[in-house]
């Protein structure tokens, strides 16, 4: 018998052994991985979340949970119903801010989202979570007492149309007798909720990008959103302390409303996520969660801004 030979025998009875071990009665199967997506709010720089998605499409990396606060929450709904991430880079560069909001004259916002309510069903297929084809978690806030609400069953519409609800350029949405806001307030980037639903490891989507240039606010909305941007940065460790891969696409530069960009902005979310690949497959690759002692410190929590 040659060497050769003595070597695929050899290896052969391995593979054997391998396979009686693992068959063995009462031995549990390998626990697949899951992997937990959290996209943050940012108006029209939440294109960017296309990006994200469209990278993990084309790798074919599965997601199996996802949440999300403000825009992050409108493209969560898309995707975890069945909308592409190719389909959705399509409805970016239709979609305008008219065509979710129109100007009032309440005196609980300057705008109303109510638009969402023809705007939604138009780009999520199903109309409950529980007809979702991945589980989501959409994140507000309850604007009277200020604790994080998280919906994840019963109609989609209303709590995304309430985690969008801006303070001071949105009106609030009642739901069920309740006020709520954004929920960029009690959950920026909705990170806990994912790991609250069973992800072993999470990627969080920051869009951290100052309202204002050294210029100064031209508008009101400039003066709220810088704000509300320096309140976020401060609070961020909150988020964090429950996210394993920080994304931050470059979106500086980027208006509120500039839908009209969207290229660039998906473009952007691409190459954040493309210089994160060989993180998150070295874990993938660990298969298990119990193999995630093999990543290093280093690797478990990478903070990476696309520049």
């Amino acid at each position: 018998m040659t060497y050769l030979q003595r070597l695929v025998r050899s290896a052969k009875a391995f593979s054997q052994e391998l396979t009686r071990v693992s068959s063995k009665p009462g031995s549990p199967p390998p626990k697949k991985s899951k992997l937990g997506i959290a996209l943050g709010g940012g108006f029209a720089r939440g294109l960017s979340h296309v990006g994200v998605l469209k990278v993990l499409e084309e790798e074919n990396i599965a997601i199996d949970y996802m949440a999300g606060t403000s825009v992050g929450a409108v493209i969560a709904a898309a995707f975890c119903s069945g909308v592409s991430a190719r389909e959705l880079e399509e409805i970016a560069k239709m979609v305008r801010f008219r065509d979710f909001a129109r100007w009032t004259l309440s005196r609980y916002g300057i705008c109303n989202n109510d638009r969402m309510q023809e705007f939604l069903p138009r780009v999520v297929k199903v109309k409950t979570f529980e007809e979702l084809k991945i589980p989501l978690a959409v994140a507000a806030t309850d604007f009277a007492t200020g604790e994080p609400v998280v919906y994840r069953s019963g109609p989609i519409c209303d709590p995304v149309r309430a985690s969008c609800a801006y303070p001071g350029m949105f009106a609030p949405v009642s739901i069920a007798g309740r006020w709520l806001v954004d929920g960029m307030l009690g959950h920026a980037v909705p990170s806990s909720p994912v790991r609250e639903m069973g992800a072993d490891y999470v990627i969080g989507i920051y869009l951290n990008a100052h309202w204002v240039q050294l210029r100064g606010p031209r508008h009101l909305f400039d003066v709220i959103g810088q704000c509300f941007s320096i309140a976020q940065t401060r609070m961020s460790a909150q988020w964090r302390k429950d996210t394993d891969l920080v994304l931050e696409p470059d979106v500086d530069g980027f208006s509120y409303d500039g839908f009209d960009r969207s290229a660039e902005l998906i473009a952007s979310g691409e190459r954040a996520m493309r210089a994160a690949l060989p993180a998150l497959k070295k874990f993938l690759e660990a298969k298990s969660p119990a193999a995630k002692g093999l990543l290093t410190k280093a690797d478990a929590k990478p903070h990476l801004t696309a520049a």
